[in-house]
């Protein structure tokens, strides 16, 4: 998949976003892969509410349009945002940095239209399930 064709469609996404109270639009695009190895790409743009805690991210609508097809494996992130119209850089948040690592590894890389990163990089220590204890019942 062309990663310039890519962020030209999360750009044009942009417009989809709904931030009426905060006007900044985030567009992401997931790369994803199923258990067949088959390749999907999800969009996603972050949706605002008027209580801002419901406020979701588009990273994480994007990730979870892709898990609700199938797509268990993430592979990819473009990730475009806009302030008053013009493009200016962005990284996930602690919330969509979880989610990545939770459907993703280390090496997952996210482009944010001006640089790439790996997630290991940007979220060196996220939480796995294989922290936690092991339930022994009852």
């Amino acid at each position: 998949m062309n990663l310039d064709e890519i962020l030209q469609e999360a750009i044009k996404n942009l417009e989809n976003s709904y931030a009426p109270y905060s006007k900044f639009r985030v567009s992401a695009c997931a790369i994803m892969e199923n258990e067949k190895g088959e390749i999907g790409k999800f969009f996603g743009v972050n949706i605002e509410n008027s209580s801002y805690g419901l406020t979701v991210c588009a990273e994480r609508v994007a990730i979870f349009k892709g898990v609700s097809e199938g797509y268990k494996k993430l592979l990819r992130v473009v990730l475009i945002a806009s302030k008053d119209g013009e493009i200016v850089e962005v990284y996930p948040c602690g919330a969509c940095r979880q989610v990545m690592w939770e459907f993703g590894e280390e090496g997952v890389e996210i482009y944010n239209g001006f640089k790439k990163i790996k997630l290991g990089e940007l979220f060196p220590r996220g939480f796995r399930i294989s922290f936690m204890p092991r339930h022994r019942g009852s």
